[in-house]
C-alpha cells in the first residue's frame, strides 16, 4: 500500500465533491512534532476555488475525509493547515505491505545510468580528512543512486603530474638517499608525503636565506635551489625524460599502493580510474581545435583564453604562454573522455570540496561553449571543509589529521570503550576486533555524513563515538538490540507470519510513530538522490532508531499477554532492524547483530 498516493488520491475525491474541480497541485506534508497527525494538508491554495477562508475550507476537507474516505480518524486545523490523524487499521496495511516486501526501499532498474567521481587525490601525499569526508560522500550518493535503479559509475581522476608532484620528486632525489617504503617502513603514500613536506621545510629556508642575501621576496622564490629543481623536473616530465619518468613512475606506484589499503578500510571503490597525465593531452586537443573555431582566443604571448564576460564571469587562461596546460585543460579532457567511455550516462557528479564552486562552473560553461549538451548534466557535489578543534589543516606543513591514522584512532577508541562495556565476554577475539571495526569507522562515516554536504562543519572525534547522542554507534546499538530481541523471540519458538499481522486492531502511540517513519524510508530515499545528500538518510536512521527506542522504553515486549500483539511487536522489531540496516548500508556503513 502506498500510503501517500492513496491519501492524495482521497483528497483529490473530496476536493472535487465539495467544489466540483479537479485539483492536482497539492500540497501535502509531514505533520509538524508539535501538532497531532502524520500528514498535514496545506489549505491555503485551495481557498481559490472554496472560496472560502484557509481555517473553514481546512475544515470542509477534514470533514469530507472523516466520513467518507475511511482513511482518517479525526483531524485538526491550525491556521490553514490540516493535519490529518489516520485510522490504526491504516497503519497496520501499511506495516503489512511492507512487512510482505523483501525489497522494501529498493528501486527495480531504471536502465538509466550516472557516474559519480569521488576522492581524486594527488599523488604527493597521503589522503586527509577532508578526502574522508569526500570519499565517504561520494560512495553514499553512488549507493543511494544505485538504490533508485540506477546503473552508476564510481570513478576518480588522480592528479599524478604537475609542480607538486615534482616538489616531493626534488625533495627525494636531495635528501632520499635511495629511502623506499620497504625500507623505511612506511606506506608509500606517507613515504611521499614525508617528502613534500620535507620539500616546504627547505624551500622555505632557502628563501629566507636568499632574502637576508638582498633578493625580494617573489625573486628569491623563483631562484630558490630546490623549486628550481622542481621546475627542471616537470619540464623534463613533459618532454618525456625515460629517467624522470622512471622516477616518477617509481614514486606513483608506491602513492598507489599507500592508497589501495586506504580505501580497503575505508570500504570505497571504484569502477575506473582517470590520471590527468593522460587525459590533459585530450584538454590540450580540445582547447586548439576550440581556437580553430573561435571558441577561444590567443593572446600575444601565445597564452589560449575563453571569453566568459557575456556569461558574468571574467577572461579564464586554458594554456598557458610555453603551451602546458593547467587544471581546467584537464578536467575538460577528463569530461569528454568520460562520456566517449560511457555514453549512456545521465550525467556526471562531481565531488569536489566548496572551494571549487568557480572551477566547476566554468568547466561546464566552457564545455556548453564546445558544443556538448551534456554538459548541462554535470552536477558539482559542492561540500564544506572539515574542520578540528585544533584549527585548519595544511598538507604542505605536514599538520593534516591522516586519514589511516585517524581511522586507526577509532577503531581503538571504539575497542577501548567497547571492553569497559564487559558485553563481549563470549565473542573470539576476532569478533572482537570485527566489531571494533565496525563501531570506529561507523562512528567516524556517521558524523561526517549527518551535516548537509554544502555545511562547513567540526568534527569531533570524541563527540562521534558516544552510544548516546546524534552518533553511528547510538544507532549501530539499536540494531543489535533488536537482534538480541529476535534472537530471544526465536528462542521461544514465537513465530510471525502475515496472517498474525493483519489480526492487529489498534495500535499504541509508539507503534504508530515507528511505523510512520519505516513508512517514510522510501521517500527519504528518493529526497537523498535529489539533493545530493546522504545527510537526509542518516538523519533519517536516527530519527528511526530514536522512535524505536522510545518504543521500547513505554512497551515491555515480552510482558505482553496477547499472542496477536506479542508477534506484531516482534515483527515490527524485525521491521525496524531491516530499515536500520539497509539506510546505514547506503551510507557505507555496516551495523552489529551483537554489541
Amino acid at each position: 500500500m502506498n500510503l501517500d498516493l492513496t491519501l492524495r488520491s482521497e483528497i483529490q475525491k473530496a476536493i472535487h465533491s465539495l467544489f466540483q474541480v479537479e485539483f492536482d497541485q497539492l500540497q501535502l506534508q509531514p505533520t509538524n512534532a508539535e501538532f497531532e497527525g502524520s500528514h498535514t494538508l496545506v489549505c491555503f491554495p485551495l481557498t481559490k476555488i472554496s472560496k472560502k477562508g484557509p481555517e473553514e475550507t481546512a475544515r470542509l476537507v477534514g470533514d469530507h475525509l472523516q466520513m467518507h474516505s475511511g482513511l482518517v480518524n479525526r483531524y485538526n486545523v491550525v491556521k490553514g493547515f490540516l493535519n490529518l490523524v489516520l485510522h490504526d487499521s491504516v497503519w497496520v496495511n501499511v506495516f503489512e505491505s511492507i512487512y510482505a516486501n523483501a525489497n522494501y526501499g529498493v528501486t527495480p532498474a531504471t536502465g538509466k545510468e550516472l557516474m559519480v567521481e569521488y576522492s581524486s587525490p594527488n599523488t604527493n601525499k597521503p589522503l586527509h580528512l577532508g578526502h574522508l569526508r569526500n570519499n565517504f560522500l561520494g560512495y553514499s550518493v553512488a549507493e543511494i543512486y544505485k538504490s533508485i535503479g540506477y546503473t552508476v559509475h564510481k570513478v576518480q581522476i588522480i592528479n599524478d603530474r604537475g609542480i607538486h608532484i615534482c616538489k616531493s620528486m626534488a625533495a627525494w632525489k636531495l635528501y632520499g638517499d635511495g629511502e623506499t617504503p620497504h625500507r623505511s617502513g612506511l606506506k608509500g603514500d606517507k613515504l611521499v608525503g614525508k617528502y613534500y613536506v620535507e620539500f616546504d621545510r627547505n624551500y622555505k629556508a632557502q628563501c629566507k636565506e636568499l632574502e637576508a642575501q638582498g633578493l625580494s621576496k617573489e625573486e628569491a622564490e623563483r631562484q630558490a635551489p630546490i623549486m628550481k629543481l622542481a621546475v627542471q623536473l616537470l619540464q623534463q616530465w613533459e618532454q618525456k625524460d625515460p629517467e624522470v619518468w622512471q622516477l616518477w613512475n617509481l614514486m606513483n606506484g608506491w602513492v598507489y599502493a599507500g592508497f589501495d589499503v586506504t580505501y580497503q578500510r575505508m570500504g570505497v571503490d571504484f569502477e575506473k580510474l582517470y590520471y590527468e597525465s593522460k587525459t590533459y593531452l585530450l584538454g590540450k586537443e580540445e582547447v586548439l581545435k576550440g581556437v580553430e573555431r573561435g571558441v577561444f582566443f590567443k593572446k600575444e604571448d601565445g597564452s589560449v583564453w575563453v571569453d566568459l564576460t557575456a556569461d558574468g564571469l571574467d577572461q579564464k587562461v586554458l594554456l598557458r604562454s610555453d603551451g602546458t596546460s593547467v587544471y581546467m585543460t584537464q578536467d575538460i579532457g577528463t569530461a569528454i573522455l568520460r562520456f566517449r567511455d560511457f555514453p549512456k550516462i545521465e550525467g556526471q557528479v562531481y565531488t569536489v570540496g566548496n572551494e571549487q564552486e568557480y572551477h566547476f562552473k566554468v568547466l561546464f560553461l566552457i564545455l556548453n561553449k564546445l558544443g556538448y549538451e551534456w554538459a548541462r548534466k554535470c552536477y558539482h557535489l559542492s561540500y564544506g571543509m572539515v574542520d578540528l578543534p585544533t584549527g585548519k589543516m595544511k598538507s604542505r606543513e605536514g599538520t593534516v589529521v591522516d586519514a589511516d591514522d585517524l581511522m586507526e584512532e577509532m577503531v581503538q577508541e571504539a575497542a577501548r570503550q567497547t571492553q569497559e562495556l564487559g558485553k563481549i565476554d563470549d565473542m573470539s577475539q576476532q569478533e572482537i576486533k570485527d566489531l571494533a571495526e565496525m563501531i570506529g569507522l561507523g562512528a567516524l562515516k556517521f558524523f561526517l555524513l549527518k551535516v548537509d554536504p554544502k555545511k562547513r562543519m567540526l568534527f569531533d572525534p570524541n563527540e562521534s563515538i558516544q552510544l548516546q547522542g546524534h552518533t553511528g554507534p547510538f544507532i549501530q546499538y539499536t540494531h543489535a538490540r533488536i537482534k538480541a530481541i529476535l534472537r530471544k523471540a526465536a528462542s521461544m519458538n514465537i513465530s510471525v507470519d502475515a496472517n498474525s499481522i493483519s489480526k492487529v486492531s489498534t495500535l499504541e502511540p509508539a507503534e504508530r510513530e515507528v511505523i510512520l517513519k519505516i513508512n517514510q524510508y522510501t521517500n527519504k530515499i528518493q529526497e537523498a538522490a535529489r539533493e545530493y545528500s546522504p545527510a537526509i538518510l542518516a538523519n533519517y536512521a536516527y530519527e528511526l532508531a530514536k522512535e524505536y527506542n522510545q518504543f521500547y522504553q513505554a512497551i515491555p515486549i515480552f510482558n505482553e499477554s496477547d499472542p496477536v500483539a506479542l508477534k506484531f511487536r516482534i515483527a515490527f522489531s524485525e521491521v525496524t532492524a531491516a530499515t536500520i540496516a539497509k539506510a546505514m548500508a547506503l551510507l557505507g556503513i555496516r551495523v552489529p547483530d551483537r554489541m
